[in-house]
């Protein structure tokens, strides 16, 4: 028999689940994670742990957990359990990926009704103020009207399959999919973030947070934006500036908005502009909150739990113990360098498909290799956990296909792994080695020969081979107190082009990346973090 605990309160959908096994054993106790110490008491006995988040399951629980084999997450986040911990004592988990797409994507529609036929005001004007102001509530239709969907994901292509229904014209940015998801669907895939903003009647975001979305919408983009825009944010707090959201509706720029997430929960510091905001629809964070979604929650981590413990395939792990995974030890570097190659790749082109040409014998560690790859190239992008283990089923579910090339050994390093990303007409392709079965490298950047340590922060660019280059850009960097740690340089030949890559010791912003961007001689600019 195995024994699950469940610590908090799931949907009895689940529990029920778990109780028709002949082989399981269930102790349901929803308060349970008020009393750490009882936890911490019982723990030995049990095989498995359901949680929400409000159970921390640390080095202390797991230092007693004898027993445990998999943890359960009943919902996506999972920065309550210690994944490196649990890894490394062999304890799968599992989490509910996707349980909460439906209640999310039809929290977004309404909201999107409720902000367009103003109908928070007008039901406050009639039940509590008594009065039949039907002019006063004159509203707007959907049809007819563009709808921007900024990140176009499992929520924000579902939001726009049912805007399509209400007869919207949809457009998309989201540089992270292929422009195939979304012609498929029938929404106009859109390049740049700048030309959604300028065309769009109503925008709604659907991004993870992350360093690149936090405050992806500010002062500037709202200026960008058409007079009377609709903004809904049913995503993350931070995405949106509320202070810049705040001004532009009380402006009038923005024409209404619709806020279910905020930069701190719950809103009610004082100094929180979108309180006083006029035309604005505020929800507690409630995106998840239906009851089909609490069930789907709790059968996803229960259906889980039973796999992992009966040993079975799992589809939603967030790790993956090294003990169940013997390739993965002799492979170690070259699951390194894949994974460092995605995470490269995909903040200097993110393409439309990916190709892993892999020179060498790789005795049957392709599907790794390919994984780990796939677990760079999402991790920028996600704000949920991504590993080896569940990177292929979130690379399926946002469209994106990697093609795997087999090709004789590399006369010089025998065994290389060259990521290629293409997006349209555009190809840019990094390849690496490792050295001594030990050192991961990065040995070249397009055409060009580097010896790179993948880790760190670098600041790539292509420039014409002309005297003086390097000194422009170091006296850039220098006045943004910008360190420099390294430097390499690759070139075609004299006077041709020549792509360098600087190691610096800090972040670098967009306003110094412009600034690099003006000088005449550059032709192309990253900064990339590994």
């Amino acid at each position: 028999m195995y024994k699950v605990l469940i610590t908090e309160p799931i949907a009895q959908a689940g529990i029920d689940i778990l109780n028709e096994q002949p082989d399981i054993e269930v102790h349901y106790d929803p308060e349970l994670f008020r009393n750490y110490e009882k936890i911490l008491e019982i723990i030995p006995e049990y095989d498995a742990i359901i949680t929400r988040s409000g159970t921390p399951v640390g080095k202390e629980l797991l230092d007693r957990a004898k027993k445990l084999k998999v943890v359960g997450r009943a919902g996506t986040g999972v920065d309550n359990i210690d994944i490196k911990e649990c890894s490394k004592r062999g304890i799968l988990v599992v989490n509910a990926a996707g349980g909460n797409a439906i209640a999310a994507t039809e929290l977004t529609m309404g909201m999107m009704l409720a902000t367009i036929r103003k109908i928070p005001q007008a039901h406050k004007s009639v039940k509590e103020e008594r009065k039949w102001e039907r002019k006063k509530f004159m509203g707007i239709e959907l049809a007819g009207k563009t709808l921007g969907i900024i990140g176009f994901g499992r929520i924000g292509s579902r939001v726009g399959v049912r805007a399509k229904a209400f007869e919207m014209n949809v457009i998309t940015y989201d540089p992270y999919i292929p422009r195939e998801k979304a012609e498929k669907l029938g929404v106009e895939y859109i390049e740049n973030l700048e030309e959604l903003l300028k065309r769009a009647d109503i925008i709604t975001v659907h991004t993870p947070l992350t360093e690149e979305t936090k405050g992806m919408i500010g002062e500037k983009e709202i200026s960008m934006m058409k007079d009377g825009v609709i903004i809904l944010n049913i995503a993350r707090g931070g995405i949106i500036d509320e202070e810049a959201l705040a001004k532009a509706l009380k402006s009038g720029k923005v024409r209404a908005a619709a806020v279910d997430v905020y930069s701190k929960e719950p809103p009610f510091n004082p100094d929180n502009p979108l309180l006083d905001a006029p035309n604005i629809v505020l929800t507690p964070h409630i995106g998840a909150n239906t009851y089909e979604s609490q069930t789907n929650v709790a059968v996803i981590v229960a259906k889980q739990v039973i796999a992992a413990l009966r040993g079975e395939p799992v589809e939603f792990a967030v790790n993956a113990p090294v003990e169940d995974l013997s390739v993965l030890k002799s492979y170690a570097p070259y699951v390194k360098l894949a994974e460092a190659l995605g995470k490269f790749l995909i903040q200097i082109q993110p393409g439309e498909e990916y190709i892993l040409k892999l020179k060498g014998n790789f005795e049957g560690a392709e599907e790794l290799i390919e994984t780990a790859f796939l677990k760079g190239l999402l991790e920028k992008t996600l704000d949920i956990p991504v590993s080896i283990v569940n990177s292929k089923y979130l690379a399926k579910e946002r469209g994106i296909k990697v093609k795997i090339e087999k090709e004789n050994p590399d006369p010089t390093y025998g065994k290389v792994i060259e990521a290629i990303s293409i997006a349209g007409n555009q190809k840019f392709s990094i390849a690496g080695t490792v050295i001594e079965n030990k050192y991961p490298k990065i040995i070249q950047i397009g055409q060009f020969k580097f010896d790179l340590e993948p880790k760190g922060k670098f600041l790539i660019f292509r420039n014409l081979d002309v005297p003086g280059v390097i000194g422009k850009i170091g006296t850039i960097l220098g006045k943004h107190n910008i360190n420099i740690a390294g430097f390499q340089l690759g070139r075609v030949g004299k006077g041709k082009e020549a792509k360098a890559v600087l190691i610096v010791d800090d972040d670098i912003d967009e306003k110094v990346l412009e600034e690099l961007k003006s000088l005449n001689e550059i032709t192309f600019v990253k900064f990339v973090k590994i």
